[in-house]
């Protein structure tokens, strides 16, 4: 099964404007999966209670379609790293792949084999196991967060998100792009007047949204499952016709890693733009560098 393709934004306009200011939760026909079971969800009205925990759901690359597997599995675990490094313990990650790569000895990290033999790209196949399996390893409310095994994720994140409490979660906003290539780093942000060709870090990287999950609710689990099957840039449009509104995280809080040799964009010739991106909009400012490498546990 491949990606879901995205939601024509004059549509997804329609269905915000139908949904928001008349009020009307029915599917129409030509709705796709993911827009019906966010109206099922918006319909209910789940009343948010305290999120006790953020879930990481982790599509991996199998073996059979890299280079290098020990490569992939060492990136895998800086990724991982950056999960254990938080001052906020409460949270848990779930690896899917067809082989088990070598994980962390941490209770809160748990793998998820997958199986299905089909050819091609697989990472939203994974990420539907990864999503029907909340309902056995999710028991407290929380966020869900879908995440690349090649982003790391900032110091303290974690904290923010449980502490700050949002209903219907958060939106990384703000975020870093590094030319592993290169070493420079790219600040993805709002546009401005000093930068208006900027992109926000959720139009360029796929560990950009972490939604509020009630996991004794059906209907939760349901669009989470069906949301991840798009591309990123369609997260807040769904998690607000699920009335999940997500409000942006206070820092650039995940860090997206180019050019480092296994990219599935790349192999799709999609990462040149992303490329220059970071040349244009590169941090040089010494202190702000090592500030970042602090708190993503990068090499100085």
């Amino acid at each position: 099964m491949a990606q879901v393709p995205a939601v024509p934004k004059l549509k997804r306009a329609q269905h915000l404007l139908r949904a928001s200011v008349f009020g009307n939760h029915a599917p129409t026909p030509d709705m796709v999966a993911s827009e019906k079971t966010a109206l099922a969800l918006r319909a209910i009205g789940i009343e948010q209670q305290t999120s006790e925990q953020v879930t990481f759901l982790i599509p991996l690359v199998g073996p059979h379609h890299v280079g290098d597997w020990p490569a992939v599995v060492a990136r895998l675990a800086t990724t991982l790293q950056t999960f254990i490094m938080q001052d906020n313990p409460n949270w848990i990650a779930a690896v899917c792949c067809q082989e088990k790569p070598d994980l962390p000895d941490d209770p809160r990290i748990v793998f998820v084999p997958f199986d299905d033999p089909a050819p091609g790209n697989d990472k939203w196949r994974k990420l539907r196991v990864l999503g029907e399996t909340l309902r056995r390893l999710v028991q407290r409310p929380g966020y869900v967060m879908s995440f690349d095994a090649d982003d790391l994720l900032r110091q303290g994140v974690v904290s923010e998100m449980l502490r700050r409490q949002k209903p219907g979660g958060y939106l990384v906003q703000s975020g870093l792009v590094m030319d592993v290539s290169t070493g420079d780093i790219a600040l993805a942000d709002r546009r401005s007047f000093s930068a208006p060709m900027r992109k926000p870090f959720w139009k360029l990287c796929g560990s950009c949204a972490a939604l509020y999950h009630a996991p004794n609710e059906h209907a939760s689990t349901r669009f989470l499952t069906e949301m991840t099957q798009h591309e990123h840039r369609m997260f807040p449009y769904l998690a607000k016709l699920a009335g999940q509104s997500l409000a942006p995280l206070s820092q650039p809080s995940v860090l997206y890693m180019l050019n480092h040799g296994e990219n599935f964009g790349a192999r799709r010739g999609r990462v040149g733009y992303k490329t220059r991106f970071v040349q244009r909009y590169k941090i040089t400012d010494d202190d702000r560098l090592h500030t970042i490498r602090a708190d993503f546990a990068l090499a100085p």
